[in-house]
């Protein structure tokens, strides 16, 4: 398989990943939204990064902050740590491989 189609094949992978976690995370805030009860648990984390490069973290940023209940608040000035504040941060460390394993580690793979 060419190298070139096997990353036509990674991006689109890496979309249909993209869209499921848009459509759960419009799901969850519409529960909480439509329920008496919030379950809202709002903190900041920080997730360590990996050596990205300039687009590849431009990518981790925007996909972050577009994905409904998170928002990238900075990137340290060493480049190694995403400030991210989270609608739900029940567990801090689940969070952080979420992002590590499903966005920067997709995003490191296609890009």
């Amino acid at each position: 398989m060419s190298r070139v189609f096997r990353k036509i094949l990674q991006l689109i992978g890496f979309l249909f990943f993209y869209l499921k976690e848009v459509l759960l995370s419009n799901i969850r805030i519409a529960a909480d939204i439509l329920t008496p009860r919030h379950r809202m648990k709002p903190g900041v984390i920080a997730v360590p990064l990996e050596n990205l490069t300039d687009p590849q973290l431009l990518i981790l940023t925007n996909l972050v902050s577009m994905t409904p209940g998170t928002l990238c608040l900075d990137v340290s000035d060493d480049r190694k740590v995403l400030y991210i504040h989270a609608m739900y941060v029940e567990d801090a460390e689940q969070l952080r491989r979420e992002i590590k394993v499903g966005f920067e580690k997709k995003i490191l793979e296609v890009f």
